[in-house]
């Protein structure tokens, strides 16, 4: 007997789904090819610049609830993250090479590798450390972690200077859970929601602009 074939909503689902992650994998090592020249100057630079590694690495919250180690290129000193795992204004823990490369947004390059790994998106909910998950309600948490994160997204995106915004508040962890993750919160539930590669495309056009005219 033959098996019963997939809905028609599934099979859409699918195949976005499966269109997606080929987009990532060709974009992903496109970008790593093309910019391997200029990431391993910046590499040199982080070496140079700090005692420490080239790359940080924090375990974030991905798909499902699995758990990942992220790669950025480092910006701070090293053990620093003890003192607390926001950036709040102009954090003193942030090296010389790290203020350029937050404020360019390079140190988020890396990753590409994460796309690769299957761990990230090129576009998607931005992934949080497990202490910041644990605040979103249960209904949205299904929601934003039913997707693959992403380097970028629209809150990313209009929500740029969010360090900035925090080193103005009297207590800016609070500020944070109460303000800044709510917003966030949003953008992630709609994308999750509607996402389309057609979005995807846009999102990464208008993060680049978004970071040339900064």
């Amino acid at each position: 007997m033959s098996q019963p074939s997939l809905s028609p909503l599934v099979q859409r689902r699918a195949g976005s789904a499966l269109l997606k992650r080929l987009f990532d994998l060709i974009a992903a090592s496109a970008g790593l090819l093309l910019l391997a020249g200029p990431l391993l100057l910046v590499a040199l630079w982080i070496k140079l610049d700090s005692p420490g590694p080239v790359f940080f690495r924090q375990v974030r919250v991905g798909r499902g609830g699995m758990l990942f180690r992220i790669h950025k290129f480092r910006t701070m000193q090293v053990n620093t993250e003890v003192q607390g795992q926001l950036t709040v204004g102009a954090d003193s823990r942030v090296t010389g090479a790290g203020r350029f490369l937050r404020k360019s947004k390079l140190d988020e390059l890396p990753q590409l590798l994460d796309v690769l790994f299957g761990d990230m998106s090129l576009v998607g909910p931005r992934p949080e450390v497990p202490k910041y998950v644990a605040h979103y309600p249960d209904e949205v948490r299904d929601i934003v972690l039913s997707v693959r994160p992403g380097i970028t997204d629209w809150a990313s995106i209009r929500m740029i200077d969010e360090n900035e915004i925090l080193g103005r508040a009297a207590d800016p962890e609070r500020a944070y859970i109460e303000q800044v993750l709510p917003e966030k919160l949003g953008y992630y539930v709609r994308y999750a929601q509607t996402h389309s590669l057609l979005e995807d495309i846009r999102i990464i056009f208008a993060t680049l602009l978004k970071i040339v005219l900064r």
